[in-house]
């Protein structure tokens, strides 16, 4: 029996997402409602026939949608789409064939594809309602989209009282003394309290001495309450690493406004980008970006108005080097793809 919820992605365009949305439908639908090449095909079955068992016998496709999505190539310089026997193509052609549910997901800021780019089995997934998974809200993006696919699937009682934890920073308040102390708390006061009375029996004894002898003994005026006592702050966490930090300058001559420059940091536990086009007689400024990392690699997005462009660009180290992918799609023309290696900047 097939599961009722089909994972469609691509692994160069979307893998850590799709991988991190099936842990959160699993959690919510179990295992056995939630369908992905990865986790679901064991080895030794035929890849394509799998797929095809899983996709008949779906309740609803999700398809998963980054920037190269509709753009990536074969090592031949093919598009991926235009591939007939493209899986993704055949997974999402399969599904609307059916007539089954197809929700495109959109994920890294990514756009709906246009009907033009899409080969003619494709095309009425340009009027699917969509749906956006944002790094920053993904919890909150994730459960609208569990709530949406409540018509398709029932959550087993088991997992879904199972925690989801938080997958970004959660900020916990103050510790307060409680209000009641049990009495085994109350009795551990006993050494404190001893302890006390013994320095109160010095400070008498010092005292009198001083008297008997005549000798001026100095005497505590103030004693600081142990409550004041604070313990020494904790050090601050290192600074995250990694080998996409530094500056970074395009070692390929660019046309006007391309990529020219990059300044890669961190900012708390964010990763940053910015980017500098090629323009005279100053650099055009893109301004700063966050970046989204995916194992090694981070994707950050900027959105071009005056020119129509939205600038998509994905860096990964390589060697010394930047390996640095430019997607640009624009509101006037088909989109394009490029790929640069960048230097460090001396």
């Amino acid at each position: 029996m097939g599961r009722a919820i089909f994972i469609s992605y691509r692994r160069d365009d979307t893998e850590g997402e799709a991988g991190r949305l099936f842990d959160d439908l699993v959690r919510s639908f179990g295992e056995n409602s939630v369908f992905m090449d990865v986790a679901g095909i064991n080895p030794g079955m035929d890849f394509r026939k799998a797929i095809d068992d899983n996709v008949s016998s779906c309740g609803v496709l999700l398809a998963l949608i980054g920037p190269t999505w509709a753009t990536i190539t074969n090592g031949d310089g093919t598009r991926r789409l235009d591939d007939p026997n493209d899986f993704v193509r055949l997974e999402i052609a399969s599904a609307l064939a059916r007539n089954i549910a197809v929700i495109p997901v959109l994920v890294h800021n990514s756009r709906m594809p246009h009907p033009e780019q899409l080969p003619d089995n494709l095309k009425d997934l340009a009027f699917r309602n969509s749906v956006e998974l944002t790094h920053a809200r993904w919890n909150s993006d994730v459960q609208l989209l569990i709530d949406a696919l409540g018509q398709y699937v029932s959550a087993s009682s088991r997992t879904s009282e199972e925690p989801v934890h938080a997958t970004v920073s959660v900020q916990l308040p103050p510790a307060h003394a409680a209000a009641h102390e049990p009495e085994s708390a109350k009795g551990s006061k006993m050494p404190l309290i001893a302890g006390i009375a013994g320095a109160a029996v010095l400070v008498t004894a010092l005292i009198a001495y001083s008297v008997i002898h005549g000798q001026k003994t100095p005497v505590p005026t103030s004693v600081t309450p142990i409550s004041n006592i604070t313990p020494d702050k904790p050090a601050p966490a290192p600074a995250p690493q990694s080998p996409l930090v530094g500056a970074w300058t395009n070692s390929t001559e660019v046309e006007k406004n391309g990529l020219q420059r990059l300044e890669i940091a961190f900012a708390g536990d964010q990763l940053q980008l910015h980017g500098w086009g090629s323009c005279q007689p100053a650099a055009c400024d893109w301004g700063i970006q966050n970046g989204t990392v995916s194992g090694q690699q981070a994707t950050a997005v900027w959105n071009l108005e005056k020119k129509g462009r939205v600038a998509t660009v994905t860096v990964a180290p390589s060697g010394n080097a930047l390996s640095v992918m430019i997607v640009n799609t624009y509101t006037q023309k088909p989109p394009e793809q490029k790929r640069f290696a960048f230097a460090r900047a001396q």
